[in-house]
C-alpha cells in the first residue's frame, strides 16, 4: 500500500496555483477603482475622503450581513479574541494604505503614487523575507521583483496628471503607503494560515472603517461639503468600489495568500495598474502608448515566472 503522503506535493501544487489565481483576481478588480471613482467625481461632489467613507460603510455592512448568513460571526469572535492585536494591525496598516495613498495622489499625482507607493511594496517585501532568511535573496526573486517595479514605472509614469501640492509631501506619502501595504500583507499572512478569509476580512476591515467613516464623513461635514450621492448610478458606483473592490477583493486576497507568500502577491497585485491601462482604452477611448503596452508586458511576464516557479505553498 503506497504512503498516505505519496499525493501530498500534487495537492499543495493545485493549491498553490489556486492562491495565485485568486490574487490575480483580486488585482484586477482593484483595476477597476480608478475608473470607478472617476466616474463618481463625474457625477456628483463627494470629495475623496467621502467615497472612502462610503465606500468603506458598504464593504463593513456586506461584510457582516455575509458573516451572519453563512454562520461566520463565531468565527469572527474567535478570531478577535485569540488575535485581536494582529487583527487591529492589519485594519490599521489598510486604512494607513488607503489614507496615505489618497494624499499621495493629491499631492504628486496618480501616475508618481501609483509607481512609488506599488513599487515600494514588493521591493521591502523582499528585503524583509531576506533578513528573515538571513541570506541574500535568490537572483530570480531579484529578476522577478526587478522586472515588476520596472514594468510599473513604465506604465505609470506614461500617463499624464500630475498632483496640487508639493512634490515632497507626495513622494514622503506615497513611500509610506507603499510600506503600509507591505506590510499588511505581511502581517495578515500568519492569520490567513489560521482563520477563515471571511472572518479576516471582516474584522479587519471594520478597523480600518472605523478610522476611513469618521475621518471623512466628519471632516466634510465641519467644511460644509456633500455627504450623500445624487442619483443612483452614483450609489450604485460606491456600493461597487465597497462590496466588490473592497469587502470580495479582501476575502480572494486573504485566501490566496493563504498558500502564496506575501512577496509573491504583492508583486502579483500588480495586476492592478495593467487592469486600469486596459480599461482606459477600451472604455475611456484612450490611447495605448508604447512604454504603457511595453510595461504591463513586464508585469505579466513577472507574474508568469512566479506561476512557473511556484509559490512554496503552506500545508493547509
Amino acid at each position: 500500500m503506497p504512503p498516505a503522503t505519496t499525493d501530498a506535493r500534487p495537492r499543495l501544487e493545485t493549491t498553490a496555483w489556486r492562491g495565485l489565481v485568486l490574487v490575480c483576481l483580486t488585482g484586477i478588480i482593484w483595476g477597476t477603482i480608478g475608473p470607478g471613482i472617476d466616474l463618481v467625481y463625474r457625477r456628483s461632489d463627494l470629495t475623496p475622503l467621502t467615497i472612502g467613507a462610503l465606500r468603506a460603510i458598504f464593504a463593513v455592512v456586506t461584510l457582516w450581513a455575509g458573516a451572519l448568513l453563512t454562520g461566520r460571526v463565531q468565527a469572527c469572535r474567535e478570531l478577535l479574541r485569540t488575535s485581536w492585536r494582529r487583527v487591529v494591525a492589519v485594519g490599521l496598516l489598510t486604512a494607513s494604505f488607503m489614507l496615505l495613498f489618497l494624499v499621495a495622489v493629491l499631492t504628486a499625482g496618480v501616475s508618481v503614487a501609483t509607481v512609488v507607493a506599488l513599487g515600494t511594496a514588493p521591493v521591502l517585501l523582499l528585503v524583509l523575507t531576506s533578513v528573515q532568511r538571513r541570506q541574500r535573496p535568490a537572483g530570480r526573486e531579484v529578476v522577478t521583483v526587478g522586472a515588476a517595479v520596472i514594468g510599473l514605472a513604465l506604465v505609470g509614469l506614461s500617463e499624464t496628471g500630475g498632483g496640487e501640492g508639493p512634490l515632497w509631501v507626495g513622494l514622503v506619502t506615497a513611500l509610506a503607503s507603499g510600506c503600509a501595504y507591505a506590510l499588511s500583507a505581511e502581517v495578515s499572512g500568519e492569520l490567513t494560515r489560521r482563520h477563515d478569509p471571511l472572518a479576516i476580512t471582516t474584522t479587519t476591515m471594520s478597523v480600518a472603517a472605523a478610522i476611513l467613516v469618521p475621518g471623512g464623513l466628519l471632516l466634510a461635514w465641519r467644511r460644509g461639503e456633500t455627504l450623500v450621492a445624487g442619483d443612483a448610478i452614483t450609489w450604485a458606483l460606491l456600493a461597487y468600489l465597497g462590496v466588490v473592490t473592497m469587502a470580495l477583493a479582501y476575502v480572494l486576497l486573504f485566501s490566496g495568500l493563504r498558500s502564496t507568500p506575501s512577496g509573491a502577491a504583492v508583486v502579483v497585485t500588480l495586476l492592478e495598474p495593467v487592469t486600469a491601462v486596459v480599461l482606459a482604452v477600451t472604455w475611456l477611448g484612450e490611447r495605448l502608448t508604447l512604454p504603457a503596452a511595453g510595461g504591463s508586458m513586464l508585469i505579466l511576464a513577472a507574474i508568469g515566472t512566479i506561476g512557473l516557479r511556484g509559490t512554496d505553498p503552506q500545508p493547509q
